[in-house]
């Protein structure tokens, strides 16, 4: 018995099948450009990470047994470093930085069974140096609070020394956000001499950031306030971002020659 197959036989006319032709090429331009759209999505993400690829160093100055300057209400130094460096840190890796950190807790870098004050000292800002040269950075900042006798003087400033020709600008940036952002000083970034150990060793655009007195009671009071240690923090991240955009550093920000 001979099986009868079944056919399904569409008739259309020369309207349908023009109508057919015309939803074939439709849909192969719709693939068409939502495929070059694609890569713009990524350009676009790409322009939202404006330091991708950048390596920053950040060092929390002091930490462990060195707590540095302490205020007469007891707001150490080293602490408040730490926080500034923290905050600043997370702000560089929200804009795609890979951010290399001194240390991230209370700690220095000196071996366990090092004593007195001053070999670990000594050993600690060894270890640092060390710990960054091994690493192809591209910008390192040094975070630290100031201290005098005088209850007189407030304030932050930007430090650099001269052994690299790019850190004055990178300081000069740096202490121009400071001036608009925090205006609580009319100071200029200053060059120091080469006993600013850090600095001296760093062989990529360097800066120290003394962002306050806790020698004075109301900026000491104000440095310990998680909200003004993230304003400290964005200001000077936003001196980074200005100087590996490129931007030339601000006449006004300089010592006068």
């Amino acid at each position: 018995m001979r099986r009868i197959r079944n056919r399904v036989i569409i008739w259309t006319t020369l309207r349908g099948r023009i109508k057919l032709s015309v939803t074939l090429m439709l849909l192969v331009m719709m693939v068409l450009v939502f495929g070059y759209r694609l890569p713009s999505e990524s350009v676009s993400t790409q322009w939202s990470l404006p330091l991708s690829g950048k390596v920053i160093a950040i060092d929390a100055g002091h930490g462990g047994p060195d707590g540095g300057a302490v205020s007469r209400e007891g707001v150490v130094e080293k602490d408040v470093n730490l926080a500034v460096a923290l905050y600043l840190r997370d702000y560089l890796q929200e804009a795609g930085a890979l951010v290399v950190m001194t240390r991230e807790t209370d700690t220095d870098l000196a071996d366990s069974g090092t004593k007195g004050y001053s070999k670990r000292k000594t050993e600690d800002l060894v270890r640092r140096a060390q710990a960054l040269n091994a690493r192809q950075v591209d910008l390192f900042l040094t975070i630290h609070m100031n201290s005098i006798p005088s209850p007189r003087w407030s304030g932050a400033q930007a430090f650099y020394t001269e052994n690299h020709p790019d850190n004055a600008a990178l300081a000069a940036l740096v202490q121009d956000e400071i001036r608009k952002n925090l205006a609580n000083t009319d100071r200029v970034a200053k060059p120091v001499d080469k006993t600013v150990y850090l600095l001296k060793m760093m062989k990529v655009p360097s800066a120290l950031v003394e962002l306050g007195f806790l020698s004075n009671p109301e900026e000491a009071r104000n440095l310990s306030q998680p909200s003004y240690q993230q304003k400290l923090a964005a200001t000077v991240y936003q001196g980074i971002l200005r100087y590996l955009s490129g931007e030339k550093a601000p006449a006004s920000a300089l010592p006068e020659l």
